[in-house]
């Protein structure tokens, strides 16, 4: 008996850590859907691509805003964590800085949509703003210190500023579908580079 007790002990743990990737997908889903039809995309879109039923997307997020603002606690997250595995794990702090803003482009596409959703709700965009500053500021300027230090990019670029021109590089594509944000914030990141 006591063996049977011991499985149904470990077998919880599991379920939790499986709900959690359950739920990193239906987000991964979310968020993918958003970058491409924006966070007005039917729920029955994200629940196709993540490989569940609608109700179960409903069940973890009752409403859009909840699962939007989940999505941007998701991302935010991913962006924060991506620096240094990119820095870590790619040829140079200057590719690895030019992946990262990608990631940061997909993550502002989303950003834009939460603030139309939330626009009753003032105070809590500002709490998720502030939560995307604190996490991502660091993240973005540890880039750029490594890509300086290796003499790939000038030294005199501050993060939150190139963060700041990215966003607004990525506003001009809410209202134009011909706006190519990432080939713009591509050239004003090859505008860093030092000349060889």
């Amino acid at each position: 008996m006591n063996d049977g007790d011991g499985g149904a002990g470990r077998a919880a743990p599991r379920k939790r850590a499986d709900a959690r990737r359950n739920e990193r997908t239906l987000l991964d889903a979310a968020a993918a859907v958003f970058v491409t039809s924006g966070v007005e995309a039917p729920v029955r879109d994200i629940a196709a691509r993540a490989g569940v039923g609608v109700a179960t997307i409903y069940r973890h997020f009752p409403t859009r805003a909840d699962l939007i603002i989940a999505v941007y606690r998701h991302q935010v997250e991913a962006c924060a964590e991506a620096g240094p595995a990119l820095l870590a794990g790619v040829a140079s702090p200057y590719a690895a800085l030019g992946r990262w803003i990608n990631l940061f482009v997909d993550f502002l596409v989303t950003k834009h949509g939460l603030a139309a959703v939330l626009h009753s709700d003032d105070a809590g965009f500002d709490t998720l703003h502030a939560y995307f500053i604190d996490r991502l500021v660091p993240v973005c300027a540890q880039l750029l210190e490594a890509a300086a230090a290796a003499r790939e990019i000038r030294s005199d670029v501050d993060a939150l500023e190139l963060m700041r021109g990215v966003g607004n590089l990525c506003i001009g594509a809410d209202n134009d579908p011909h706006y190519d944000a990432r080939r713009l914030v591509e050239f004003l990141i090859s505008g860093l580079r030092l000349p060889h």
